[in-house]
């Protein structure tokens, strides 16, 4: 797999269809996420009562759940929308944020999992594994330390779950069960800022929207992702410009900058 050449292809493919990304996501994030799915080139919709959620979900093609702020009537909501997607074929991205923070907060990403077929699940190390089933703790919506092979952890819920995962990281780890590769871009400014996990979501979404195959959207999205990142670097140092230069340099990129510039490896 030439992984630069469908990362930029898939990128372009974004931009030339705008696929319509319905989010159910994280109210601290909400702007940024909807800010982030039109600079990429799709089209954002944030509708979260239940009595309109399935009837919007119809006309998206992809949806994004962000437990971030979630209530229990907020998750109802989310399994409402979930299950008019699977019906519909429609692809679903879970962020799985501070699972393993709370009671709550585990057992309705778990139900969420389990619940519906997911196309992507993504989270920080501790949320993954939480999810996994191995004990980690999460500090609110930051990773702990995790015990174990990322990329067996990644792998295994990948399995079981039937769906690619995604953990970031400064390595960002990327595993449908079978195959798994390591995206290496990226920059520690990303992490200076609240709300750079909630946005990888919502690129998710978009990437799925226009690609079927769940790993490559996701290896894609990823990939594109921490370019922006790495491009928004060389123009700002510090958090507030960072960010708008994160957003300028998503909205340049192109299929031969993503060429030049993507590293993906490919893990046995």
């Amino acid at each position: 797999m030439d992984w630069k050449k469908e990362a930029g292809r898939i990128l372009m493919h974004v931009g030339q269809k705008k696929p319509l990304v319905h989010h159910l996501t994280n109210w601290v994030t909400i702007y940024d996420c909807a800010n982030i799915t039109r600079i990429v080139g799709a089209l954002p919709v944030m509708a979260h009562a239940k009595e309109e959620v399935q009837e919007m979900v119809s006309i998206a093609q992809a949806l994004v759940l962000n437990i971030g702020t979630l209530t229990p009537a907020f998750v109802e909501s989310m399994l409402l929308a979930g299950k008019k997607a699977n019906e519909l074929g429609i692809p679903i991205v879970l962020d799985a944020v501070g699972a393993g923070a709370t009671r709550l907060r585990t057992e309705k990403a778990k139900e969420l999992m389990h619940s519906l077929q997911l196309a992507v699940i993504k989270g920080n190390s501790s949320e993954i594994a939480t999810l996994a089933g191995l004990n980690a703790e999460t500090r609110g919506v930051e990773a702990s330390k995790v015990e174990k092979d990322l990329k067996k952890v990644a792998k295994q819920l990948a399995k079981s779950s039937n769906a690619t995962i995604v953990i970031t990281g400064k390595e960002d780890i990327v595993s449908n069960g079978k195959n798994t590769v390591l995206v290496k871009n990226g920059h520690e400014l990303m992490g200076c800022f609240v709300g750079t996990g909630c946005m990888l979501a919502s690129v998710l979404g978009a990437f799925c929207g226009v690609e079927k195959n769940s790993f490559k959207a996701a290896v894609a999205a990823t990939c594109c992702f921490g370019i922006a990142g790495e491009l928004a670097a060389k123009k700002a140092v510090a958090p507030a410009a960072y960010k708008n230069e994160f957003f300028d340099a998503f909205f340049g990129l192109d299929a031969n900058t993503v060429e030049k510039k993507a590293r993906i490896v490919e893990v046995e």
